[in-house]
């Protein structure tokens, strides 16, 4: 299936709940093992398309390195061809933990709304090599449509306390993270960005994603 004919699609497969189908379709369109969008900042980690797109978000956002976090400010798409180049320098503990999970190649595309920048289209490879100028364009247009399905979410009711929740679809794969640090930052009485940074400093140390070292924060809560 093309990526045009994947565009035109996209409003019926969310409807139907097969966004997530979906979006492996897209990225074997793109030429890509697996996609997944963030929301700016590194709010939140709204869709992916498979398990090792959602580890390489998580790695990204407890690292804080990455070419998600490099392209923060950039409106082209940002390659990384060949993680084993100039990426082990530049993000060492990241490269490392990709090529654990067989990844060679990440791209990232903004996903905006004219100018403002809502947040980030990310792919994979499992072998190193550069979009084409058709990948890339192509990537552009599926991170223009993902931004008007980002404009017209809303958080629904079905939310979870533990785990993943979801609003309509939309999947909260960070709530938990986000939880765990305003009970840090109540705990030890500091401001939440601070209580971000020592929650991400304690998921690192323990060689944990940030969501398994949040979880076991709230389960410490009274219940």
């Amino acid at each position: 299936m093309s990526v045009q004919e994947l565009l035109v699609g996209l409003e019926k497969a969310v409807d139907d709940g097969r966004h997530r189908e979906w979006a492996v379709r897209c990225a074997h369109a793109l030429g890509l093992g697996g996609i997944a969008v963030s929301l700016r900042w590194g709010a939140e980690l709204v869709w992916f398309s498979d398990g090792v797109s959602a580890r390489l978000e998580d790695a990204q956002f407890t690292l804080g390195q990455g070419p998600g976090v490099a392209a923060e400010f950039s409106d082209v798409p940002y390659q990384v061809p060949d993680l084993a180049r100039g990426a082990a320098d530049d993000w060492p503990q990241l490269a490392a933990q990709a090529q654990e999970l067989g990844v060679w190649a990440l791209f990232v595309w903004p996903v905006r709304s004219g100018a403002v920048r809502l947040g980030s289209l990310t792919g994979y490879r499992r072998t190193p090599g550069p979009l084409t100028a058709q990948q890339a364009s192509d990537g552009l247009r599926v991170a223009d449509a993902l931004a008007g399905r980002l404009l017209a979410w809303r958080p629904g009711d079905d939310g979870t306390d533990e785990g993943q929740g979801e609003a309509g679809t939309v999947d909260l794969h960070w709530a938990e993270v986000h939880q765990a640090t305003g009970v840090l930052s109540c705990r030890l009485g500091v401001p939440l960005g601070e209580a971000m940074v020592r929650l991400r400093a304690q998921a690192f140390a323990e060689g944990r994603p940030m969501t398994e070292t949040a979880r076991e924060i709230l389960r410490e809560l009274p219940s």
